[in-house]
């Protein structure tokens, strides 16, 4: 259904290298950039990143990026402890949603809801 999706970042030096970090494990790298707007993706950029342009308060946003295996959700979590996040929660299965989804929760320097998924079964 989405084509693609962008958010804004306060301070884009922080959130470049959190989206840095925490994509690479999910395959996922800096594809283009134009100034201070960075797309990322695997093949084309999907996920882009630009400066705050408008006044006001943000609100969080919940981004939920897929996972090849349980492994890279466990990659893109300790990707995200390094890089200094907050987890929010960290990798378990979550029979809530279905009886093999695998995710992994942190927050991005702007307080967005970051997740990590894999719907395979272990």
């Amino acid at each position: 259904m989405l084509d693609h999706l962008g958010i804004q970042a306060r301070d884009i030096p922080a959130s470049l290298a959190f989206y840095d970090a925490v994509l690479a494990p999910l395959g996922a790298r800096r594809l283009m950039e134009f100034g201070d707007v960075v797309g990322y993706g695997s093949e084309q950029p999907d996920f882009w990143l630009s400066p705050v342009d408008s006044p006001g308060d943000g609100r969080e946003a919940h981004i939920a990026f897929a996972a090849r295996d349980r492994a890279a959700v466990r990659a893109f979590h300790d990707a995200a402890i390094a890089a200094g996040a907050e987890v929010l929660h960290a990798p378990r299965v979550w029979p809530e949603y279905h009886p093999t989804y695998f995710g992994a929760f942190v927050r991005d320097p702007d307080g967005n809801n970051v997740e990590a998924v894999c719907h395979a079964p272990e």
